[in-house]
C-alpha cells in the first residue's frame, strides 16, 4: 500500500511540474497498463470526480498515436493538456509543419492545421477523459486476437454543468 501512495505522489508531482495541472489523485482506475509494447498508462479519478489518462514511455510518440491509443482503450478524450507554459503548443508545432511542407503559404482556416496537430511530439501526454465507452478499459495484449483485452470494468460519462 506503501508502493501505491508513493507513486500516486509521483504521479501528481509529474502532472504539476510537466503539465501545469495541480489536483489529487482519488483513487487509481488501472496503474501502468500496456498499451502498446513500450508505453504504459495509468487511469485515476481526482477528488473532484475527473478522470484522467496519463500515458508515458520510452517510444517516441505524437498527438496522433496517443489518440489512437486513446481510442483503443475504449476512452473518450475531451481535452488533451498541452505541457505547461505551452498552451497553444500544438497549433505551434502545427503551423511550422505547414509552413515546412507550404513555404510562403499562411493557414487560412483551423482545417489547413488539423493533419498537422497530429504530428506533435507528445510523450508524456496527460488527458481528460469524457467517457468510457462500452464500460470496459482495455490494454494491449499481443497474444488476443485484436491486440486488445479488458483491463478492468469502469463506468464513467462526465456531465457538464453551468
Amino acid at each position: 500500500m506503501t508502493t501505491d501512495s508513493f507513486s500516486d505522489t509521483v504521479l501528481e508531482r509529474s502532472t504539476r511540474e510537466q503539465f501545469g495541472v495541480g489536483f489529487d489523485v482519488d483513487k487509481v482506475i488501472a496503474r501502468d497498463v500496456d498499451v502498446s509494447r513500450s508505453v504504459q498508462a495509468t487511469i485515476y479519478l481526482t477528488k473532484k470526480k475527473q478522470l484522467f489518462c496519463y500515458i508515458h514511455g520510452s517510444a517516441k510518440l505524437t498527438l496522433g498515436d496517443i489518440r489512437k491509443i486513446v481510442s483503443r482503450m475504449g476512452l473518450k478524450a475531451e481535452l488533451y493538456v498541452p505541457p505547461k507554459g505551452q498552451p497553444s503548443y500544438f497549433d505551434d508545432i502545427a503551423v511550422k509543419q505547414f509552413r515546412s511542407v507550404f513555404p510562403g503559404r499562411t493557414p487560412v482556416a483551423d482545417d489547413d492545421l488539423a493533419y498537422y496537430r497530429t504530428l506533435a511530439p507528445y510523450n508524456p501526454a496527460l488527458i481528460l477523459i469524457h467517457e468510457v465507452k462500452d464500460g470496459h478499459i482495455y490494454q494491449f495484449d499481443p497474444d488476443a486476437r485484436t491486440h486488445w483485452r479488458v483491463a478492468t470494468k469502469f463506468a464513467y460519462r462526465r456531465i457538464l454543468t453551468s
